[in-house]
């Protein structure tokens, strides 16, 4: 009986790795269960951020359109940051469908950037000019006709960059259709030279000829 004990038994040992394995995947699982609910939660929450700061923007543009159909200094004011920020928009638009077209743009697209930003911070001016107006009764002319100035000069600089962008549009469209009507030109000359003319054609234009210069008569009674 003692020369035949070996221990513990060997399927216990089987069940327990068995449930270590499990074990290990369960953790396993869970583990990665937490990773793809960490990275949802971080792109949810970047989408949230992203979605309150367009809905912040798109209610300060309302608040100053509602603002600017108004009457007085801040309507005033108001309507200055919708056209100063339609200004930018078109000018952005331009330039992109120039960047699009892979015209050589130069400096613009830098010009365009540091105009937005100026933009910008005129735009948080005015609304600030806008909201003290609306607050308080006193008037201060000289602030807003420095803000009339640079607003102005914003507006005036848009519409320069957007009139070189379409002079340059215009005259790139005017060499493509100089050089297809020259080219058509020459091809219906060559077919014209090549082509074999009707003999009645010939006879008709010979006849026309004649009636338009007719014979000389004879001089002196001579035949």
């Amino acid at each position: 009986m003692a020369a035949g004990y070996s221990g513990l038994p060997g399927p216990p040992a089987k069940g327990v790795s068995a449930i270590s394995t499990i074990i290990t995947i369960l953790l396993v699982v869970f583990l990665l269960f937490l990773i793809v609910g960490g990275v949802g939660l971080y792109f949810a929450v970047k989408l949230g951020k992203a979605a309150t700061k367009k809905a912040r923007a798109a209610s300060t543009r309302l608040a100053a359109h509602v603002g600017a159909m108004g009457t007085g200094e801040a309507a005033d004011a108001e309507r200055l940051r919708v056209d100063l920020r339609r200004e930018v928009s078109l000018t952005r638009q331009a330039l992109d469908h120039a960047a699009r077209q892979g015209w050589s743009l130069g400096d613009l697209p830098v010009l365009v950037r540091e105009v937005g930003e100026h933009a910008e911070v005129l735009d948080t001016q005015l609304g600030l000019y806008a909201q003290q107006r609306r607050s308080t009764g006193y008037i201060d002319h000289v602030t807003l006709d420095r803000l009339r100035e640079q607003h102005v000069k914003l507006s005036t600089t848009c519409a320069r960059i957007r009139a070189d962008l379409m002079d340059n549009q215009v005259n790139h469209a005017s060499s493509a259709i100089n050089d297809v009507h020259d080219r058509a030109e020459l091809e219906l000359e060559a077919r014209r030279s090549t082509s074999v003319r009707d003999p009645l054609d010939e006879i008709d234009e010979l006849y026309r000829r004649s009636l338009q210069h007719p014979a000389r008569p004879p001089e002196d009674g001579r035949p």
